[in-house]
């Protein structure tokens, strides 16, 4: 796992998001919409707006890793400096990115918060907050439902995996301390930021729905 074109790496680690994204997309509709009809006994108009409002979380988690993303290569490119090889004789160019550098077959050194150390530690956590509610959700186990939501409950579940061992890889082989405990840091802000303060807010894409505060709701439902 030392070396960064190992599969696990270039097949799911490099578009971890994209993975997040499109299994937990048809998990979240799919058991979201359960929950308000069963549970809520929301009709189907209520039931697919509360869909939208939770899939918009999605959509939140991609703003964030554009962001964060967007942000490591700018902390990067400002803080590094680009190494070549070219002969002593040669007049010393100025490269204002790590692209430019590279194109030039120079080596970039500059702070390079690990990428990885945020996704994965931020994927890992939005998943298990979204399998959760499967805790609450009753399904005939005959039914067509409880296989698909099976199929992508267990994808989830390896996924999971992988990014974990994929992080634990990082920690052990990649980067400098101070660049993964910063990103590790990051990710944990970005899931604490939105699952544990803003999604408990009313504009917001909201919390699944067995965890939804009911306080000040007239519905009851059984765990």
């Amino acid at each position: 796992m030392q070396n960064k074109r190992n599969p696990l790496n270039v097949y799911f680690v490099k578009v971890a998001w994209a993975w997040t994204f499109w299994l937990l997309l048809p998990f979240i509709a799919v058991t979201t919409y359960q929950f308000a009809k069963s549970k809520f006994l929301y009709g189907p108009t209520k039931s697919i707006l509360m869909v939208l409002r939770r899939l918009s979380a999605l959509l939140v988690g991609t703003a964030i890793w554009y962001i964060c993303t967007r942000f490591f290569m700018y902390i990067e490119n400002l803080t590094g400096t680009c190494s070549t090889s070219g002969k002593l004789s040669e007049p010393r160019q100025l490269y204002a990115t790590k692209q430019e550098c590279h194109q030039d077959n120079g080596i970039w050194n500059g702070f390079d918060i690990s990428g990885h150390c945020f996704l994965l530690s931020y994927c890992a956590l939005m998943i298990m907050e979204e399998v959760a509610v499967l805790e609450g959700l009753s399904i005939d186990q005959n039914s067509n439902l409880h296989v698909v939501i099976n199929i992508l409950f267990l994808s989830l579940c390896f996924l999971t995996v992988i990014w974990v061992f994929m992080f634990l890889c990082t920690a052990v082989y990649f980067h400098d301390f101070s660049q993964k405990l910063l990103g590790v840091l990051i990710g944990l802000s970005a899931w604490y930021g939105t699952y544990r303060f803003w999604y408990l807010k009313p504009f917001s894409p909201g919390l699944p729905l067995p965890n939804i505060p009911l306080t000040s709701k007239k519905y009851s439902y059984s765990r």
